[in-house]
């Protein structure tokens, strides 16, 4: 005989309700029959049924009017009292006539193909947006392979009721992130309106940067108005040959990188050619004081710029023409800043330093696109900050062997993908 329960409905009337009927409020399962239920070595089994008595195809939804064979399976749920929890169900495949094959039929608690409910999966992906990889796995007692998998079945349910994340895309900003050893690079895209990561892909060559613009297609491509990229001459080629008419702009940080890296470079040659102890130690200590930036110098770190002014003539005109090359990219009129960087690459070629020399080549070769930056004031800021956290993402993971997983988590955790944890209400019926 099957046991009875007393559930309060309200402070001041109390229902007597069966087992099976507490367990399907507990649940809060739409479309779900609750038929009984069982306990084994971890915990408790609960066995459930559709409310719907044909199946229907667990792809496309369509009735089934026959059946080909059905199994027993079971979904992990959430833990009940600290108790495993899972659902049971002889589940149907059934001859579909419009996918023209034999299908699995669709069940309302969990996603085709899931070994685990729809609430699980969700209270998952929240929990690796936000805690580390140990914590999911202990807390929720799964392998961690198993959490990357429910985490790309999430996010690619995200994306179908998002719609094409693709569409009205106007200022991109692409960039590439290293993942593993022996360089594992994953290109990034991000729409700088949404603040998000819109496509990702292994590789970062220019022909993995056209397969986005192949997925954009030509209209759509015609579409875009600026696209913020550093000087890396596979991507360059992309974005001109996919989108000519898009203002193609370099990115400040790496450009002005290039002037803090040569002045770094000459600095470790003058180190180097010292003859002296004496004239080593006079250099030692320069090397923050050279590449910061002249608002945040110290009384010390000014100090340190007058002694190079008098002692190491290469090191302090190295200094100089960094300085002028920041402040040509801090101005506002692109004209004048043109101008200026054509004049600037000049003075770096004749100034008899060789790094230098070959960053005014460099910066000669690609002058209107950090005009551009100028005139529109985009950078790829956005796009680094989303791989800061993306390189947290992967420390606290402890690592990606695939870039699938990389590239899911990318999208869960900087997609625009708001997971929240899988809360529900009883649904009482009186």
């Amino acid at each position: 005989m099957t046991p009875k329960l007393v559930a309060l409905t309200n402070p001041f009337q109390a229902t007597t309700m069966r087992a099976t009927t507490v367990l399907r409020v507990l649940l809060a399962i739409q479309s779900t029959f609750v038929e009984g239920f069982h306990f084994d070595s971890e915990g408790l089994v609960i066995d459930v049924r559709p409310r719907w008595k044909l199946p229907r195809c667990g792809e496309c939804g369509t009735k089934g009017r026959s059946l080909h064979d059905s199994r027993v399976r079971t979904w992990r749920h959430l833990d009940l009292a600290g108790m495993k929890l899972q659902l049971c169900y002889r589940i149907r495949r059934m001859p579909c006539a419009r996918c023209g094959t034999v299908k699995t039929e669709q069940v309302p608690w969990a996603r085709p193909s899931s070994k685990f409910t729809y609430a699980f999966e969700e209270r998952i992906a929240y929990l690796a947006q936000q805690s580390s990889k140990t914590a999911v796995v202990n807390l929720m007692r799964v392998a961690w392979r198993t959490v990357g998998w429910i985490i790309e079945r999430v996010v690619t349910s995200y994306q179908d009721e998002a719609g094409d994340s693709l569409d009205g895309l106007r200022l991109i900003g692409v960039d590439e992130l290293s993942y593993m050893r022996h360089h594992k690079y994953v290109t990034v895209v991000v729409d700088h309106e949404r603040a998000c990561v819109v496509w990702a892909s292994e590789g970062r060559s220019a022909k993995t940067l056209m397969r986005f613009f192949d997925e954009l297609g030509e209209e759509r491509c015609g579409l875009l108005e600026a696209v913020t990229i550093d000087m890396s001459q596979p991507y360059i080629k992309a974005v001109t040959e996919a989108t000519p008419g898009a203002r193609l702009i370099f990115d400040r940080f790496h450009v002005q990188r290039l002037a803090q890296n040569a002045l770094d470079e000459t600095r470790r040659d003058e180190v180097r050619a010292a003859k002296t102890e004496a004239a080593k130690k006079d250099l030692k200590g320069t090397r923050w004081p050279l590449q910061k930036s002249e608002w945040n110098l110290t009384d010390s770190d000014v100090l340190t710029l007058n002694q190079l002014a008098v002692t190491n003539e290469p090191i302090y005109h190295g200094y100089l023409l960094k300085a002028g090359l920041v402040a040509i990219l801090d101005g506002k009129q692109p004209n004048v800043a043109r101008a200026r960087l054509l004049t600037w690459v000049e003075e770096a070629k004749q100034s008899g330093l060789v790094h230098f020399a070959r960053v005014g080549r460099t910066i000669a070769k690609h002058v209107n696109g950090i005009v551009e930056y100028i005139r529109t004031g985009l950078n790829n800021g956005r796009v680094e900050g989303l791989n800061g956290k993306t390189r947290t993402i992967t420390r606290r993971s402890y690592g990606f062997h695939s870039a699938r997983s990389l590239i899911a988590m990318i999208f869960l955790c900087c997609g625009g993908i708001d997971v929240s944890p899988a809360h529900s209400a009883p649904q009482l019926t009186h």
